[in-house]
């Protein structure tokens, strides 16, 4: 039986190899591979050549030639014209100061009598001269009478001597001044508040034949009104003198 078997498988495996080597023909056209080759066209043009072993994967890296690259197509590109840089500019000097304009220290103006007073603040008034203006109160001598006298012999006889000689003369209207003061035992003849009355007196009674009388004004302390500027710019100092101007009994003086 193993030798059947063995036999069998023999013969199998020869039919096999005479198949792979086309002894047998092939079923599908039924022809051997060399009939095959003789129907081929110009088999004298063929030669058989030995194969060629692959190439390895880096050998086909290194044969495979380097793509060709296209140089660039120049592209026209439109470009602004650069500004100008600016030079850059002088340094402006710097301006100087206007000169302040001097100023006025100091002024004083007037004794002005309550009336006066009231009417000088009011012209004073659209000048708003704010802290710049100042009142003040003075106390001031101020002629308030005119009086004929004769001037003291130096004693109180020789007033007396002096009073018998004008009763002489008919002038009865007469007074010895007794009190501490320069005009003591002077011989007082009248006294006026205006010094045109006591002009008249004094002529009447040269008519007369009194010799040596005169007249004179007698002051007393008055409270009057002064004003004081401080720091007057030129043109406000203008503007207060020609105010002060319309008072012309008035007068303006420096002060500290």
């Amino acid at each position: 039986m193993l030798k059947f078997i063995f036999w069998t498988l023999l013969a199998i495996n020869a039919v096999l190899f005479a198949y792979g080597q086309g002894m047998l023909g092939n079923f599908r056209e039924n022809e051997r591979e060399p009939g095959r080759m003789r129907n081929q066209l110009a088999t004298e043009n063929i030669k058989l050549v030995a194969a060629r072993p692959l190439p390895s994967p880096d050998t086909e890296a290194a044969a495979e030639p380097e793509p060709v690259v296209a140089p660039p197509t120049p592209v026209l590109v439109m470009t602004k014209p650069a500004a100008a840089v600016p030079a850059p500019a002088e340094p402006k000097p710097e301006p100087k100061p206007e000169p302040k304009p001097d100023l006025v220290a100091c002024t004083l103006v007037g004794n002005f009598a309550p009336p006066e007073a009231r009417r000088f603040e009011a012209m004073l008034s659209p000048l708003a001269l704010g802290q710049r203006q100042t009142r003040e109160n003075v106390a001031v001598p101020e002629v308030t009478s005119h009086i004929v006298f004769i001037p003291s012999p130096g004693s109180k006889e020789a007033a007396d001597r002096k009073a018998a000689e004008l009763k002489e003369l008919g002038i009865t209207s007469y007074f010895i001044m007794n009190d501490n003061s320069p005009m003591k035992y002077a011989i007082s003849l009248g006294v006026f508040k205006s010094e045109t009355s006591a002009q008249t007196l004094l002529a009447t009674l040269t008519k007369q034949g009194v010799v040596g009388a005169k007249v004179a004004g007698r002051t007393s302390q008055a409270t009057k009104m002064a004003y004081r500027f401080r720091a007057l710019e030129p043109a406000a100092k203008a503007k207060v003198d020609a105010i002060v101007a319309r008072f012309p009994d008035q007068e303006s003086r420096s002060c500290k």
